[in-house]
């Protein structure tokens, strides 16, 4: 069984149904990329793994190490052990980066982490991603540019250390160097501590940085293609259009309108 797998997954959100029966199993050690077009149900899984309450799951499960979160709260499966990297972090105006981090791992402890401890632990963690500890003093995203929320986001992993992180297209809006960096980051905690990772894109550029182990594509909420590293180099040069045109041929209609 996998850390984490999801079946046949449908959900809706108001009178709209976006995910159509999507399978897939993550496994702790591993990096997996989930692709596909704008619209096509990627951010709605992401979303709904950790537990969104706008995402309404009509048939099928979330496990995780065997255990059901499907009707899990986030914070239950934050401490299970995954973790959400979003798309647009929000920010916490008064609250430090340093206090922040010190409070989300005092949520997995039964005794809160000691000053020592956690400066030690914060000091491997910036050294290993080349963060400056000055930045751990400014409040939590705001006034961040793009690449600087992302940077933190890798930090609260390194500090977190989940089993499983979810990116929820991190490199949405990065120039080359935040995109180096993020991924330099997520590859470092990889090697480092065996974290596996579902990478959700719809660009190929992270990839060429963060190399898949597994590469999936996701058209109108479901994953149609599944594949390695290649996949990735075939929609590079190819786009989606040879999918959609694939699957009309299969299935002798037209691929519905991505949600």
């Amino acid at each position: 069984m996998a850390d984490l797998e999801i079946r046949n997954l449908h959900v809706r959100t108001e009178d709209r149904e976006i995910l159509r029966g999507v399978d897939l199993a993550v496994n702790k050690g591993e990096i997996h990329a989930l692709m596909g077009p704008n619209g096509s149900g990627k951010s709605t899984l992401a979303n709904t793994i950790l537990g969104h309450p706008a995402y309404e799951i009509t048939e099928g499960e979330i496990l995780f190490r065997g255990q059901p979160l499907t009707e899990a709260d986030p914070e239950d499966r934050a401490q299970a052990g995954l973790f959400l990297a979003f798309q647009y972090p929000a920010a916490i105006p008064g609250v430090s980066v340093a206090n922040f981090l010190r409070m989300a791992m005092n949520t997995k402890r039964e005794e809160p982490i000691g000053v020592k401890e956690f400066g030690a632990k914060l000091r491997h963690a910036t050294d290993l991603l080349h963060v400056d500890r000055e930045f751990t003093s400014r409040h939590l995203n705001d006034g961040f540019s793009g690449g600087e929320k992302k940077r933190c986001e890798i930090l609260q992993m390194a500090m977190l250390e989940p089993e499983v992180a979810v990116l929820d297209e991190t490199d949405s809006g990065l120039d080359i160097d935040a995109l180096r960096t993020v991924a330099e980051g997520v590859n470092k905690l990889h090697d480092e501590t065996g974290m596996g990772a579902l990478v959700i894109t719809h660009y190929q550029r992270i990839l060429h940085y963060v190399t898949p182990d597994f590469v999936h594509v996701m058209l109108d909420g479901r994953i149609v293609r599944e594949g390695g590293p290649e996949l990735v180099e075939q929609l590079e040069r190819q786009g989606y259009d040879w999918l959609r045109e694939e699957l009309e041929v299969l299935t002798g209609a037209p691929e519905e309108d991505d949600v």
